[in-house]
């Protein structure tokens, strides 16, 4: 992959789970949509929302593994499937690539490996032991890595330690608070000055709020790095992490995530207001995370148009 990649605008796919869930997935403990892996009559509807986020512009889509850390399987009592979960994932996203006849970029999803909205505190050498067994699970079928909503940069260090021995460029994305600062503490700048890779081929704010990201502009701008975002839309600006608001058991029904953290309706005119100011400053990588759908991937690329 061409690591000038996300010099260029790029449009990013939107979020999965959720849209995942709209779409009738029926989720199990805390599996999220991992549980539509898992059950291969849910394996068209994966690659169905791949190719919908295609249709509306999207040159970039994630895997669908972002709940398929090895806790989580564990949790989920289905560890035994750990390998088969991450592989299928990125089939099925190269399945929907090769049916959109484009030359789409397919990234590779690594999440935090503990817990999403918090950060790792366990020892570097079990976060580098989950990092390293999903990325070996996945290295030969991603074109690039997405470190899918992290914490602390303690946790990208190890993760793009691990990356680099397998020679993969990769894409940062950390999670922010409103304070603008990650959850370990740490400000974008701090991270970026302490932990760079040269692997890196670009940074962005990663399923948080619309007025985060937003916030986040002037941060991001000064990293000398290709930057931008992955918004979500949750009713809450700061999301809880999935165990503190679902106790669902391995065999039970998964919490539905709008109970308790809602949905913001946000105007498409708002939507793409954030796009534009991101632009005007420079971004060249904006996407959607958690509740945006291809509606919302359609109206970035719109505004890719009027960029070009």
């Amino acid at each position: 992959m061409d690591k000038n990649f996300f010099k260029k605008l790029r449009i990013l796919d939107g979020g999965m789970g959720q849209e995942l869930h709209a779409k009738g997935l029926v989720s199990k403990g805390t599996l999220w949509s991992t549980s539509a892996v898992l059950d291969k009559k849910y394996h068209n509807l994966i690659i169905d929302c791949h190719l919908a986020y295609i249709s509306a512009g999207a040159e970039v889509i994630i895997t669908n593994n972002f709940s398929s850390r090895r806790i989580r399987m564990e949790q989920n009592r289905v560890n035994h499937l750990f390998e088969f979960a991450n592989k299928k994932a990125c089939e099925l996203a190269i399945k929907a690539r090769e049916r959109s006849n484009k030359k789409i970029v397919i990234g590779g999803s690594l999440p935090a490996q503990h817990d999403t909205y918090r950060e790792d505190i366990r020892e570097n050498n079990v976060i580098y032991k989950g990092f390293s067994e999903q990325v070996s699970c996945i290295k030969d079928y991603v074109d690039f890595f997405y470190l899918d909503v992290i914490s602390s940069g303690r946790e990208i260090d190890i993760a793009s330690d691990v990356i680099d021995e397998h020679n993969k460029p990769i894409l940062v994305g950390l999670h922010l608070n409103k304070k603008g600062k990650l959850p370990s503490g740490e400000t974008i700048t701090e991270v970026v000055k302490k932990y760079k890779h040269s692997s890196w081929i670009g940074i962005i704010a990663s399923c948080v709020s619309m007025e985060i990201a937003e916030n986040s502009i002037a941060e991001l701008k000064k990293q000398n790095l290709p930057f931008g975002y992955k918004v979500n839309l949750w009713g809450k600006d700061e999301p809880s992490p999935v165990r503190e608001i679902n106790t669902a058991k391995h065999d039970e029904d998964a919490v539905n995530l709008n109970t308790v953290m809602g949905k913001k309706e946000v105007a498409d005119e708002l939507f793409k207001n954030l796009g534009k100011k991101f632009l005007d400053n420079g971004a060249t990588i904006i996407g959607g995370c958690c509740e945006t759908n291809p509606i919302h991937i359609s109206l970035l690329s719109k505004l890719k148009k009027d960029f070009a």
